[in-house]
């Protein structure tokens, strides 16, 4: 199984590249005013706009470094319909892809009071790797209407 390694501050996390429709470059986005925390704004995406979240400002309260390393990787999103919505996520130093099998990833010990789309951690000789649960990045309400307010201005 590959995964997409990403950076926030000196963690490491990744992404499952099965959930990842394309890694872009970092650009500026569209501002949605009165977006809900963490909601960059939007991007457009082969003459569609896109949902934009910044990671670091969900994790940690800051917006992503505009930096070489920064990325937009355009997730698939469960919508609960048939096909998955686009949606961007702002991740730093997405530099590396890593081979791991999905068994290698177990309870990090520490589930209370940790964001839902934190998930299983595995080990190696630099230290512990978390992955992000793609599902569980946007709580329900914030999802439909961040959906409903790209699709109004479309």
């Amino acid at each position: 199984m590959l995964f997409l390694m990403f950076h926030l501050d000196r963690d490491r996390y990744v992404l499952d590249v099965a959930q990842i429709e394309e890694v872009l470059p970092y650009v500026a986005a569209k501002a949605i005013p009165g977006a809900p925390a963490g909601v960059a704004g939007a991007i457009n995406y082969h003459g569609k706009p896109v949902p934009l979240i910044d990671l670091a400002m969900l994790a940690l309260g800051r917006p992503s470094a505009a930096v070489m390393s920064t990325r937009i990787a355009l997730l698939r999103y469960p919508s609960g319909t048939a096909s998955p919505r686009l949606l961007g996520l702002v991740v730093e130093r997405a530099t590396d892809i890593l081979a791991r099998d999905a068994a290698d990833f177990g309870p990090s010990g520490i589930d209370a009071g940790t964001p839902p789309y934190l998930g299983p951690v595995a080990t190696d000789d630099l230290g512990i790797i978390q992955r992000v649960r793609v599902e569980d990045l946007l709580p329900a309400d914030i999802r439909e209407a961040l959906f409903q307010q790209i699709a109004a201005a479309s």
